[in-house]
């Protein structure tokens, strides 16, 4: 990540051997008041498709909506989904696109997902520049959820086994970082669709992790 697009917030992505694991804080910030304790930051696209977004809010929406029409659109003219590179590759057109215009978008977006060719993540940056990854953090608590992330992740880990370090991972993200925090989101992609985790669910997994801690 480029160190000068560190905004607030804490979003990351991994992708295990049947799926694809999104997660977020739930901290909307201006500056250093806290506009919002339960922003969504996590989206469902499609069955297969989810995004995170981190940076202003009302283009990440917009974001959002046009991968949205655009990927039933895609549906309905091709009978089939429309594949994890192909939605990343049009939303890093449309962030290019304002680039060449002088005025890039302040966001920075994670799109993952499963098709044909299996579990995919794409990180991309307000320039548009997309890039492939296995296991990603962006957002000003990225560089303390890295630190549990690149010790602990181990792409032929399944969904389930994973979650427990993404769950830990955000967590410490909002402890330490003051832009994020508050709550957190969870999204699951796997061949059984999309899923967000239930309060229980995330409360259980968080529970479990403090039991585990030295």
């Amino acid at each position: 990540m480029r160190p000068g697009v560190l905004k607030g917030t804490t979003t990351l992505g991994v992708v295990c051997r049947d799926g694809v694991i999104l997660a977020t804080d739930t901290r909307a910030t201006m500056g250093t008041f806290i506009a919002h304790k339960r922003a969504k930051k996590v989206f469902k696209i499609a069955d297969h498709l989810a995004m995170t977004i981190a940076g202003g809010v009302a283009v990440a929406q917009k974001i959002v909506d046009v991968l949205r029409a655009n990927s039933s659109l895609f549906s309905l003219n091709f009978g089939r989904s429309m594949s994890v590179p192909a939605a990343a590759r049009l939303i890093a057109n449309v962030l290019f696109s304002n680039r060449e215009a002088g005025a890039p978008l302040p966001l920075q977006l994670l799109i993952g997902g499963i098709d044909e060719s299996g579990p995919r993540l794409f990180s991309l940056d307000p320039f548009g520049s997309l890039t492939e990854e296995k296991c990603v953090s962006t957002g000003s608590g990225s560089p303390i959820a890295y630190g549990i992330l690149e010790d602990e992740y181990r792409e032929d880990r399944s969904v389930s086994e994973m979650l427990p370090v993404v769950i830990r991972a955000v967590n410490s993200a909002m402890k330490r970082d003051i832009a994020s925090g508050d709550s957190f989101d969870v999204a699951l992609v796997t061949k059984e669709g999309y899923r967000e985790l239930s309060e229980e669910e995330k409360r259980a997994l968080l529970n479990a992790g403090k039991e585990k801690a030295p």
